[in-house]
């Protein structure tokens, strides 16, 4: 079933996540000192560290957004559950993420996406991103279209369930290269390490989420 946008949703969710993002930004500048970054020269607007924050901290929060929804739309504990993990988790790094952006001096939005990766690692010409307009503000790898978003809103139950699953692990996925090549190549060792922490818990909940798809009678969307 595909939903048109409502396109009175639209400007409430900019402004719910504009919402979310400052206060993310002020949390994340608080976890930025704790852990030391901004104590060494700041990256630039075009390194691996401040693309990666940007890009990464946009596509979480579309995580977000998806398993905010499973509260409502769910009748299942176990998907609940999960859903509130993840938005849990990924809403304290976009956090993090921001306020770094935000102690360098650097827009958390605007720039090319995926620049900071070269082709073939997930950035401009690599796998699936060949056919995209990866300019600003261009979806990244895995993350869902306004109209899967439409469609998912409209859904409930074990519908919900498959679909929201459907989506989260092809998101999961879409952010695996982000997240590997960042802890190979930025200069920041917070930025390494968190990138290190999400190809992990998200690698892990990959595999529970296949199960959990399996077990209600879906299969995986195509990976990005």
């Amino acid at each position: 079933m595909t939903s048109t946008p409502d396109p009175a949703r639209r400007p409430l969710r900019a402004v719910l996540l504009a919402v979310i993002g400052v206060g993310l930004v002020l949390l994340g500048g608080g976890l930025a000192v704790a852990v030391g970054v901004g104590q060494d020269p700041d990256p630039t607007a075009d390194s691996v560290d401040a693309g990666f924050a940007r890009d990464m901290s946009l596509h979480h929060l579309q995580g977000v957004e998806m398993a905010n929804l499973a509260p409502e739309r769910s009748d299942d504990p176990d998907v609940e559950q999960l859903a509130f993990d993840i938005s849990a988790t990924q809403t304290n790094q976009a956090g993090r993420m921001q306020g770094w952006l935000s102690l360098w001096g650097i827009s958390p939005t605007g720039g090319d996406t995926m620049a900071w990766m070269p082709a073939g690692e997930g950035g401009h010409g690599g796998h699936d991103t060949a056919d995209m307009d990866m300019g600003a503000g261009a979806l990244m790898p895995g993350m869902a279209t306004e109209d899967e978003l439409a469609e998912l809103r409209s859904l409930s139950g074990t519908a919900f369930d498959v679909e929201f699953l459907k989506l989260m692990i092809r998101h999961h996925q879409g952010g695996f290269d982000m997240g590997a090549y960042a802890a190979e190549h930025a200069e920041e060792e917070a930025v390494r390490d968190l990138a290190r922490s999400i190809v992990q818990s998200q690698g892990t909940e990959t595999a529970t989420m296949t199960d959990m798809l399996a077990a209600r009678g879906g299969t995986p969307l195509p990976a990005p």
